[in-house]
């Protein structure tokens, strides 16, 4: 049984992004990543357990593409899980049902392993995107920051709810002037946009304390949710899970902002 630390916030937390995978699990070729450890739902609901975390968020992977079964499957047994996963665009609706009443809340877009976007204009996309919409699923994007302005259009055109990855994953040259850091501003104050703070770990804590501070100087905390991209694939074990949390806590400046970036933002959004 983990020993329970002191938690960052001394309210309800909700992790909004983690994985968890095997290492046999099949994987695409070419993968950004490719653990070879197991990071089970019961490893992961330990460490939330010894973090005072309450409710999570599992993001499916990019190496595993449409693999979903294993995390669907943790979605099943736990109810404190749901789950965002990685599927084709032409799915149809009664998948995507049946994956909503396993816990599935919304889509996972990796753009960001992509050399071009995809053509979110075509007829399959925007089909696509309102089958989102119909279920009130959100899009969960990864995409480099300066290209971002080439799909926030679409998206937002759509109606669908979108939550970036990772602070919108700026271009770290130019920070919070980057062109897209400039346009996702811009999208959370129209209302249906949310960003993830979070992976600091791989953008540099002192590049995220200045995105933070800019987005909450800008549209403010109601749309801002931390996460902890546990088990942090790629920066083992150099990361922990607290320091996840500390990042963002250096720059919060008052408890009631605290209590909504870390849980009551994410327990509207993926906890209704």
């Amino acid at each position: 049984m983990a020993v329970r630390q002191e938690t960052v916030v001394d309210a309800l937390v909700v992790d909004a992004h983690a994985h968890v995978f095997t290492h046999d699990m099949p994987v695409v070729a070419n993968p950004r990543h490719n653990p070879k450890y197991d990071f089970t739902p019961e490893q992961y609901l330990e460490i939330m357990d010894a973090h005072g975390v309450q409710f999570a968020v599992l993001a499916a992977g990019s190496p595993w593409a449409d693999y979903n079964d294993y995390m669907i499957a943790a979605l099943r047994r736990y109810p404190r899980l749901r789950g965002t996963v990685i599927v084709d665009p032409a799915a149809e609706k009664y998948t995507l049902e049946s994956m909503a009443r396993d816990g599935v809340v919304g889509v996972r877009l990796s753009f960001i392993t992509m050399k071009e976007v995809p053509d979110l204009g075509t007829f399959a996309w925007r089909r696509f995107l309102r089958r989102l919409r119909d279920l009130n699923w959100h899009v969960h994007l990864h995409i480099d920051g300066p290209r971002l302005p080439q799909v926030l259009p679409h998206f937002e055109a759509s109606g669908v709810k979108l939550v970036l990855d990772h602070y919108g994953r700026p271009d770290p040259a130019r920070g919070i002037q980057c062109e897209g850091f400039q346009a996702m501003l811009r999208a959370i104050e129209r209302g249906r946009t949310w960003v993830k703070v979070s992976a600091g770990y791989r953008l540099g804590e002192e590049r995220v304390a200045a995105y933070g501070r800019e987005l909450l100087r800008t549209v403010g905390a109601d749309r801002l949710l931390w996460a902890s991209d546990c088990p942090f694939v790629g920066d083992e074990p150099a990361t922990t899970y607290r320091r996840t949390m500390e990042t963002v806590d250096a720059w919060m400046p008052d408890s009631a902002t605290r209590r909504k970036v870390f849980g009551e933002n994410a327990l509207k959004l993926y906890f209704p």
